[in-house]
């Protein structure tokens, strides 16, 4: 989606705002002990009590407010009985709706503590990956600048991108154009951004794995190895200021 109105822009920020502060305040609920499940219950009250409503359950009939990963589950994961234990890499995925317009935000982090410091390793390198992408994004830049962005610096630090999962354009619709941002150089994808264009840029950074397969269910992605994968999200409308990240809330 490319913003060409006031209105459009006052939605955008809206459902933005709402699915910053649905993920933030999910992240500060959950901890050991609790079911998946219970954090999506979270999550979903919330939702409705700003108004908005999952994305995921109006355009995919997914069984869940939010998806929330944990450990070899990288994305999609389906809350339900799942205990977080002490220690666990956790991915809560935040998508909403409200008057018509998309957001999509996420996020990955250690519930409790973690005495393997690989977790950390890949939650900090993607915050790297994530950075260095905002870099990236300006009217007339290639879309593959961002991939050759992040690819560079998970290679620099010893680590991996998941090849197989990709941000995405946003706004009018969950997944728009461009439909595919990916974490590496796809040399073939010739896309410039534009002013006003809304995209989704999403980070998977892996200690090993680059790409994932089918999992438990219909609906999660994993690692085949075990491999930690960390994810930062957010929605950015590309301007000749910068990136203006829409689910980006100030605490």
């Amino acid at each position: 989606m490319i913003i060409k109105t006031e209105e459009e822009m006052k939605h955008l920020e809206e459902i933005g705002q709402i699915c910053g502060k649905v993920l933030n305040e999910t992240i500060r609920a959950a901890k050991p002990g609790m079911t998946t499940k219970e954090i999506d219950k979270i999550a979903g009250e919330l939702l409705d009590h700003l108004g908005a409503e999952s994305a995921p359950v109006s355009e995919y009939d997914f069984p869940g407010y939010t998806c929330i990963s944990v450990n070899e589950e990288v994305a999609h994961g389906i809350p339900g009985s799942r205990v977080i234990n002490e220690g666990d890499l956790v991915n809560i995925d935040v998508s909403a709706k409200k008057n018509g317009y998309f957001a999509d935000t996420g996020l990955s982090f250690i519930a409790g503590t973690s005495d393997d410091p690989l977790k950390q390793k890949v939650i900090n390198v993607c915050e790297m990956t994530f950075e260095e992408a905002l870099s990236k994004i300006k009217p007339g830049a290639k879309v593959s600048q961002i991939g050759r962005a992040v690819h560079k610096v998970a290679r620099q630090n010893g680590l991996s991108v998941i090849k197989n999962l990709t941000g995405h354009g946003v706004g009018k619709s969950l997944h728009d154009a461009p439909q595919h941002i990916m974490n590496y150089f796809d040399p073939t994808n010739h896309t410039l951004l534009k002013e006003g264009m809304v995209i989704a840029v999403e980070p998977f950074i892996s200690s090993r794995a680059s790409f994932v397969t089918d999992g438990k269910n219909e609906w999660a992605f994993e690692t085949k190895d075990g491999s930690y994968v960390a994810q930062k999200e957010h929605t950015i409308i590309v301007t000749g200021d910068g990136p203006k990240l829409l689910t980006k809330v100030e605490e």
